[in-house]
Order: structure tokens, then C-alpha cells, then sequence
């Protein structure tokens, strides 16, 4: 299960990373889900180094 957290984790800032460079609007939502993708490869260092 903490593996497909951090797929989705790195999908989501793949996805950000499109967006914010390649100039598409996408409103709010993309920082939010920016901010869960964060979220989640900081739970997943945690957990791996515990």
C-alpha cells in the first residue's frame, strides 16, 4: 500500500510540474493535489526510516 502512495505522490507532481510549466490553467486544484503528494512521500520517508 505505501508503494502505490508514492506512485501516486509522484504522478501528482509530475502532473503539477506539467502544468505550472507548461502554462495551463487549471485553477487550485493542482496545489492541492501538489500538497497531498508532498504529504505523502513525507509519510512514506517516515515510515521507511521507523
Amino acid at each position: 500500500m505505501g508503494n502505490l502512495l508514492y506512485i501516486i505522490a509522484v504522478v501528482l507532481v509530475i502532473i503539477w510540474a506539467i502544468s505550472f510549466l507548461g502554462g495551463f490553467y487549471t485553477g487550485g486544484i493542482i496545489h492541492a493535489l501538489l500538497v497531498i503528494a508532498v504529504i505523502a512521500v513525507v509519510l512514506r520517508l517516515i515510515k521507511g526510516a521507523a
